[in-house]
């Protein structure tokens, strides 16, 4: 890796996944493209703004004669696709939107990275790697009892989100297949961390709790889900795209399967240990179970035997140790908490997806 295109660069895993990559990887050369939605933001990358490795280009993924221009431009030899719709609620409310960028906008990579590396051979094959980050959610949901999921399991996606991201996997799979693309991806459970936009349960939860307003849990709270620390998931696709094998599938989890009730209490209880001041102690007080979301998946777990026997790699944060450095990043971020709130976009899906429920 010498140039990498990073997609959606300026949002939560990409953000993270590049100040991981210009800390491990001194001679790497990033290139963000990213629109710059409701979810990105460049607040999430000042402190890299000035780094000589690191170019921020403002765009649009479903272009490909843009995309094949930054490929040429910058030499671009790893395209790391993080660009993505990923709130299963708004794509309940407007799915459109999640099937131009999910959909269109993979294939627009794929075309443009075809294109350049293999038609007009500009750079080795065996140096060129498009790595495709997908959900687990593309599997569907697990019963009680239910072996996790596998690679090999197949897809059964719930929702419109769940759908795009699979149709997107397939189309990276079949220019692997039909066209020799070199190729990776992943598909990693529920992420949290620093940067994320609090549209997501846990910065959601942490900022609610501490303005003392409702903590929405969507219907009796008891939905399982596996939590993957951000930073674990940058050090499991660096570690793919070093040492991963061409046209392989890897599975990455946090290797635990709390309830999203509990998450919630959890939350709490940090907050009421570590919160000076606080008049909104407990605050448990403020959990308010709302009516639940169409469809809901009731239970994920992540496989990840593949990726641990291959390549070594095992989650190292755990969920409590997570969850205590999490609340305090966004405790000590209020600039970027601030700044985020500011978005009109944001106040009005808060008041979209949960007033009327």
């Amino acid at each position: 890796m010498k140039h990498v295109l990073i997609t959606g660069g300026a949002g939560f895993i990409g953000s993270n996944f590049i100040h991981y990559l210009l800390r491990i990887e001194p001679g790497i050369h990033v290139i963000n493209l990213d629109a710059l939605t409701y979810a990105g933001s460049l607040e999430n990358l000042k402190d890299v703004a000035d780094d000589p490795r690191y170019t921020f280009v403002q765009g649009d993924i479903c272009d490909t004669e843009f995309v094949g221009e930054l490929l040429k431009k910058y030499e671009v030899d790893t395209v790391v696709h993080f660009a993505a719709e990923s709130h299963v609620d708004r794509s309940i409310l407007g799915p459109r939107q999640f099937i131009e960028t999910n959909i269109m906008g993979t294939f627009s990579l794929l075309e443009a990275a075809r294109k350049f590396w293999l038609q007009e051979k500009s750079l080795p094959l065996e140096n060129v790697r498009f790595h495709h980050v997908s959900t687990d959610e593309v599997f569907g949901s697990l019963a009680p009892g239910e072996p996790a999921w596998t690679e090999e399991t197949p897809y059964a996606p719930n929702s419109p989100y769940a759908a795009s991201k699979a149709s997107s996997d397939h189309l990276v799979r079949s220019y692997g297949h039909t066209y020799g693309l070199p190729f990776t991806m992943t598909n990693c459970s529920n992420n949290y961390g620093p940067y994320q936009f609090p549209e997501k349960l846990i910065p959601l939860i942490i900022l609610n709790a501490l303005d003392g307003k409702p903590l929405p849990v969507y219907g009796d709270g008891q939905q399982i889900r596996d939590w993957l620390h951000v930073e674990d998931h940058c050090e499991a696709i660096h570690l793919v795209l070093k040492k991963g094998s061409i046209g392989s599938t890897y599975n990455i989890g946090g290797e635990n399967q709390p309830a999203n009730l509990t998450i919630v209490e959890t939350i709490c209880e940090i907050l009421d240990e570590i919160s000076a001041n606080d008049n909104h102690k407990p605050h448990k007080n403020l959990i308010e179970f709302v009516k639940d979301r169409p469809g809901h998946d009731r239970r994920y777990d992540m496989d990840t035997h593949k990726i641990s026997g291959e390549l070594g790699w095992r989650p190292r944060h755990t969920l409590t140790e997570g969850l205590l450095n999490t609340v305090n990043w966004y405790l000590s971020h209020p600039e970027w908490v601030s700044a985020i709130r500011q978005k009109q976009e944001y106040k009005g899906w808060l008041d979209a997806n949960y007033k009327s429920r």
